[in-house]
């Protein structure tokens, strides 16, 4: 379709275009590999990461895995096979369970804070979407670089709110692609000062708001949507000296959190900070906006909180060209929910019988040191000490080695087990300490599949490629696992691959103009579901399934004025009795947050207040 700011086009970034590399790469896994020393029970274990490998036949490495999984669970019991989650740990769960885990890389403290105080840790519910962002008047942001880090058109979208005439400021200690994209006003700062430099923002606002003559703050938002900004704001039962305000001026503790204090911490100029504080004044129509990253740092389990607070004191929550929240991933820039999706495969979901759960933090800990801190779900907080004893760990997706908490740790549990598997196009951290690794095909090999993340449009992309050398999807081992292991195949995987890739696009949705209703996004003929040779219905949709499948893309077209729009938290700041956020014990955003405090401090790694306060890193 033509091309315009409003309807853009989706182009790949380089590293897009490099996935031709990832197919055909030099550096592909092309047949199954044993380690040399490995034999069952584990072998020379210390030389994981160092061994020689041997090419072996899918059946050898197949039977030698599956024998090792019915020795240990003989011997040990289920709760002895670790697995990241995968098609095989679907079968690991019908063979009487395993043991996951769970936790994230990415959120940091946006994680869990966020939830409990009545903000938003997402992009789609916590800022407005593309098009009325060009209503603001200012974007600040903070820690942000979408130009390198997001996918698809975030970058663009941002050139089009500079264009309608926003000005940009950023704070960070880096000046990035981004800033320079968009000639930010830049102000560096030191790393991990982001909680002092806004209570430096927050005093400034509160000495120079004046209600009649330079009206800084939106103090009937303070008052009718948030908790604990001041005295008489708090909750019923606190010490009333306790609230945030008294906190940033200093009035019990003797220390205001001017911009002098804060430029100490910062190394941002105390004028500095103040220009930045009356940048975000009330009057202004204005972005503040922010990544996980910041808060991906010790001692920042508040800084949420205090981005929150920030964001409330000046008003800009609930209305159009004003915001304040996470701008990252792949919805930068594009709040709101998904105005098409594709549909489900229909694949059962297997349930765990096993109830254990390690968290990303500790789980090679765990393994190492054989016990662990169960809470029964995936919520951590400090619960019973259990004993585990681990003998396999099974790598049928994802990067846990490299990606997660304490490497060093965790190449010591992997070297601690019976055995390893990991499933790889590559010679990834994994696969190089396991002792049998599994070619597995990319999504360019499979039949198809799709792409999610802006939220006005769905790919989907088809098989270019025969599967390259000996390798295999994912699917295909878990199924010949099953058989080896005397499951019944049919109770994970009831439907081929290609069934669930036609149910995913019969069950795809897109959002009618009343902005709405949800509508199916593809239009099936009878000859259709006779050419794919499936099971399915006719159905009347947007786009036909042949045109679908040869544009490889389905977009939803925006235009100013449309019903697609979105401005966060609006019912919310509208009416906050009927509105009220959820999970937040009081319904509004709370900046003091007695269920947060005693959260994090019940874990016993921090100690904060209720409320934002500045609590040093430790190195």
């Amino acid at each position: 379709h033509p091309d315009s700011p409003d309807y853009p086009q989706q182009r790949a970034c380089v590293r897009g275009r490099a996935q031709r590399q990832q197919v055909f790469g030099a550096d592909r896994l092309k047949y199954p590999m044993k380690r040399k020393n490995w034999e069952p029970g584990g072998g020379k274990k210390e030389l994981r990461g160092q061994d020689e490998w041997v090419r072996v036949s899918w059946d050898e490495a197949l039977d030698a895995i599956a024998g090792e999984i019915k020795r240990i669970k003989a011997e040990k019991d289920n709760r002895s096979l670790f697995a990241d989650g995968g098609p095989v740990s679907k079968v690991l769960a019908l063979y009487g369970g395993y043991v996951p885990h769970w936790g994230t890389t990415s959120r940091g403290n946006w994680t869990y804070t966020p939830d409990v105080i009545g903000y938003s840790p997402e992009s789609n519910s916590g800022i407005n979407d593309r098009l009325d962002m060009r209503n603001c008047d200012t974007v600040i942001m903070f820690g942000l670089n979408p130009a390198w880090s997001s996918a698809g058109n975030p970058a663009y979208n941002f050139l089009q709110v500079k264009k309608a005439g926003a000005e940009f400021i950023a704070v960070d200690p880096y000046y990035n692609d981004t800033y320079g994209l968009l000639e930010a006003d830049w102000i560096p700062c030191r790393p991990v000062t982001d909680t002092a430099l806004l209570l430096g923002v927050a005093y400034t606002l509160l000495e120079e708001d004046d209600p009649v003559h330079n009206p800084l703050i939106d103090w009937e938002f303070l008052k009718k949507n948030t908790l604990g900004f001041d005295a008489e704001s708090m909750p019923e039962g606190t010490n009333p000296q306790d609230n945030f305000k008294d906190y940033v001026l200093g009035t019990y503790d003797g220390i205001p959190k001017n911009a002098e204090w804060a430029a100490e911490i910062s190394g941002v100029a105390p004028d500095r900070i103040r220009y930045l504080a009356r940048a975000m004044n009330k009057n202004k129509k204005v972005a503040i906006l922010t990544g996980w990253a910041s808060a991906r740092t010790q001692n920042t389990d508040n800084l949420p909180q205090l981005f929150m607070t920030i964001g409330a004191m000046t008003g800009h929550l609930g209305k159009s060209g004003h915001m304040c929240g996470i701008s990252c991933h792949s919805r930068s820039s594009n709040g709101g929910d998904m105005l098409v999706k594709p549909g489900s495969n229909k694949l059962p979901s297997i349930k765990n019988p096993v109830d254990d759960s390690f968290n990303d933090t500790e789980m090679w800990r765990a393994i190492v040191d054989g016990k662990y801190n169960w809470t029964g779900h995936q919520k951590y907080y400090k619960g019973e000490t259990r004993d585990i004893d681990i003998r396999l760990i099974y790598h049928d997706s994802g990067a846990a080695l490299q990606s997660r908490d304490g490497m060093t740790k965790g190449i010591e549990a992997h070297r601690k087990v019976d055995l390893v598997v990991s499933h790889g196009q590559f010679l990834t951290t994994n696969a190089k300490y396991s002792d049998f690794v599994l070619p597995v095909t990319t999504e360019w090999e499979k039949i198809g599949g799709f792409l999610t993340g802006n939220r006005e449009m769905v790919i989907m992309y088809s098989q270019i490629t025969e599967p390259m050398y000996e390798c295999q999807s994912d699917e295909w081992i878990a199924i010949e696992l099953a058989k080896r292991l005397g499951i019944d195949p049919d109770q994970a995987f009831p439907i081929d691959a290609k069934q669930q890739f036609f149910n995913q696009i019969a069950g795809a949705t897109t959002t009618h103009e009343d902005g709405i209703s949800k509508i199916p996004m593809v239009t099936i003929t009878e000859a259709d579901i006779a050419e794919w040779g499936v099971q399915g219905k006719p159905q009347e949709g947007r786009i036909g399934l042949k045109e679908f499948q040869e544009k490889g893309i389905f977009q939803v077209e925006r235009k100013p004025g449309d019903n697609y729009g979105f401005i966060a938290f609006k019912e919310f700041r509208d009416d906050p009795a009927a509105n009220p956020r959820p999970n937040s014990a009081s319904g509004k955003m709370e900046i003091y947050s007695q269920v947060l405090g005693d959260t994090i401090n019940n874990l016993g790694y921090s100690e904060i207040k209720p409320i934002p306060t500045h609590i040093p890193p430790v190195e």
